[in-house]
C-alpha cells in the first residue's frame, strides 16, 4: 500500500512485485506449517526444536521461504521491498526510514522463528519420529523455491508485464491531479 501511494514508477511496481512474491512465499510458507502441523498436530513454537536432525531437506526448503519473506537480496521478498522502500525515499524520507524498521524487525522475527524450530536440542521426543518431506510435498516446495529463487535473481519478467500499465496509470494520475489543481485555483 505504501509503494501504491507513492505514485512512481518504483513504488508501484514493488508493490505488485511485492503482491506476486507475497503470495507465492506466504503459499510456502502456509504449506511449510501444514506439513510439520500434520505431523505433530501442533503449531506452538515450543513444541518443536531440532527439526534439522531428523527433516533436513525440510529445513533446507523453510529456510530459502524464511529468507525470502525477510527480504534477503536473490529471493522475490528483496525485489518487491527494495523497489518500494526506493520509491518511498523518493517521496518521504520519515516514511521510508520508519518502514525500513519495520523489515527490519520482521527479519528478527522470521531468524528467530526459523532458529527457535530448526535448531537446538529436541526437547520433544515427538519430533524425534517425523518423517522428512515425501516426494508430493517435495515437489510442491521445490516449485515454489525455484519461483522463488528465480523472480528474486531474474524479476524482468514480472516488471517488463507490469511497467507499461504504470507507466499510464502514472500519466492519467498527473493528469487528473493536474486538471484538479487548475479547477480549484
Amino acid at each position: 500500500t505504501m509503494g501504491i501511494f507513492t505514485m512512481t514508477p518504483q513504488g508501484i511496481e514493488g508493490s505488485i512485485f511485492q503482491m506476486i512474491s507475497h503470495g507465492i512465499i506466504s503459499a510456502a510458507l502456509f504449506f511449510s506449517v501444514g506439513v510439520v502441523y500434520e505431523r505433530m498436530h501442533t503449531r506452538e513454537i515450543k513444541n518443536y526444536g531440532g527439526v534439522v536432525s531428523v527433516m533436513p531437506k525440510y529445513s533446507v526448503v523453510f529456510m530459502i521461504f524464511a529468507l525470502g519473506s525477510l527480504g534477503l537480496p536473490g529471493t522475490t521478498g528483496f525485489v518487491g521491498e527494495f523497489l518500494i522502500l526506493l520509491g518511498t525515499f523518493k517521496v518521504n524520507f520519515i516514511v521510508a526510514t520508519i518502514a525500513s524498521l519495520g523489515v527490519i524487525l520482521g527479519a528478527a522475527y522470521m531468524l528467530w522463528l526459523y532458529r527457535r524450530v530448526i535448531f537446538g536440542d529436541i526437547t520433544n521426543p515427538d519430533v524425534k519420529n517425523l518423517k522428512d518431506l515425501n516426494k508430493s510435498e517435495i515437489f510442491i516446495l521445490s516449485f515454489l523455491a525455484v519461483m522463488t529463487v528465480l523472480f528474486g535473481f531474474y524479476p524482468d519478467p514480472l516488471l517488463s508485464t507490469t511497467s507499461m500499465s504504470v507507466e499510464n496509470l502514472i500519466n492519467i494520475f498527473d493528469t487528473n491531479l493536474k486538471i484538479f489543481t487548475a479547477s480549484n485555483l
